[in-house]
């Protein structure tokens, strides 16, 4: 048996019979190396790091051939490891430090998924900001560039990104994000919303440098989703302290908000910092959820017209799974033709996670304004509160005016169509 693990290699070494054979998460391109000395009876113990000469590269080759859960979606982790010291995190144990693939192989690694018939990549990685800064580029150098190969009718989604390594980017990123094939979708942990606890953390930012790179991406990528991350019960964090994450909740509605209680893992510092009371944390993690629960980030978009991307099942096995422009899931019934397809919806119910969407037919497409016909604008909305605040976006003084009664005719030519297409 051939054991692909992120436990440490000292446990591994010493707890793991000699039957078996364990490759270490650098290595996965030679498991069929392993499988074969393990079968021939070798003790095989594969951990090493992927060097070029003694410098860490990104790990096993881009190019290696690839079965796909979905084959919609193509995931390509642009680097592995990490900069950071997380006082709770494992994963520097596991990683080792940032090591960053080339340009030319992500963007190679792109075209070929692509040609595959993939409409979606996922970037991901430990920390997709970090990327680049071992070999003497950036986030936003790679993504300039994989923009270019993009074809028409597919998606990019960013993977998760720490604070610290944005923030010098927040221009460029914002650029990106507003680009028409990439979705205006960020993960931004948080973790704490008190300096000392981030601090004790060795978060390496404040909550106001998270904050900045929140409301500047919010101005300047109108409808940007920002999701976000949460630990509940770190050893020093006090009442006090954990107000303030409250206080950060409420000062935005996170759409995606993951809250999680503190766990000790082995051999980190934080570890061996004297925990709280479990049942301080659990009450603590369930404050949180029930002021993320309340929180209804989609009840406004009754009535939109977004355009959708189709690229899954969803688990009641009676729609598809969609993505607009922002991420948002918008779930659509399972017809013929749909699957991989970018459609043009509208809202017509909501709920905490998702929204669900009737596609459009013809006839009711060639009515919608032209306007308002590029899915990576802000939504045409037909929800007279939403499209005020869409319109005054968008204008101001007499345009405004004179745009919001060319919006209201619309509407109600939209009502007269859909009534007679229903």
């Amino acid at each position: 048996t051939t054991v692909k693990s992120s436990i440490s290699k000292q446990k591994l070494s010493s707890g793991i019979n000699a039957e078996y054979g364990v490759v270490g998460v650098q290595q996965i391109d030679r498991v069929v190396e392993v499988v074969e000395e393990t079968f021939k009876g070798h003790n095989v113990r594969l951990f090493g790091q992927k060097k070029e000469g003694n410098k860490k590269i990104g790990g096993a080759s881009l190019h290696l051939p690839k079965i796909r859960k979905n084959p919609l979606i193509e995931i390509i982790a642009i680097n592995t490891g990490c900069l950071n010291q997380c006082t709770y995190c494992k994963t520097k144990h596991a990683r080792g430090e940032l090591g960053s693939y080339p340009i030319s192989d992500i963007v190679e690694r792109g075209k070929q998924s692509f040609d595959e018939g993939v409409r979606e990549v996922w970037m991901t990685s430990e920390d997709t900001g970090a990327y680049g800064r071992d070999i003497g580029v950036s986030l936003p150098d790679l993504l300039y560039q994989f923009v270019e190969i993009i074809p028409e009718g597919c998606m990019l989604r960013l993977g998760m990104t720490n604070p610290p390594y944005i923030l010098e980017h927040l221009e460029d990123m914002a650029v990106i994000l507003n680009h028409p094939r990439v979705y205006a979708f960020l993960h931004v942990p948080i973790q704490a919303a008190s300096d000392k606890v981030l601090e004790d953390m060795k978060r390496e930012y404040t909550c106001a440098e998270f904050c900045q790179v929140v409301d500047y991406l919010k101005s300047k990528v109108p409808g940007v989703t920002i999701a976000t991350d949460l630990i509940c019960g770190f050893p020093t964090e006090t009442e006090e302290d954990f107000e303030e994450t409250l206080a950060l909740i409420q000062k935005y509605t996170f759409p995606s908000l993951f809250i999680n209680q503190f766990f000790p893992r082995p051999g980190t510092p934080a570890a061996r910092m004297k925990k709280i009371p479990a049942d301080q944390v659990k009450l603590r993690t369930k404050k949180a959820s029930e002021i993320f629960q309340k929180q209804l980030p989609y009840s406004h978009k009754i009535g939109e017209i977004q355009t959708v991307l189709v690229t899954e099942i969803a688990t009641d096995r009676k729609h598809y799974v969609a993505h607009n422009k922002f991420y948002d899931q918008v779930l659509i019934p399972m017809e013929d033709g749909y699957m991989g397809q970018s459609l043009t919806v509208v809202i017509e119910e909501t709920g905490k996670y998702f929204m669900k969407g009737r596609v459009l037919e013809e006839g009711e497409l060639q009515n919608i304004p032209s306007s308002y016909s590029n899915p990576n604008q802000l939504a045409f909305s037909l929800n007279p509160q939403t499209m005020v605040q869409n319109i005054k976006q968008r204008s101001n003084g007499w345009n405004f005016i004179i745009v919001l009664v060319v919006g209201m005719v619309f509407q109600m030519l939209y009502i007269l169509y859909r009534n007679n297409y229903r």
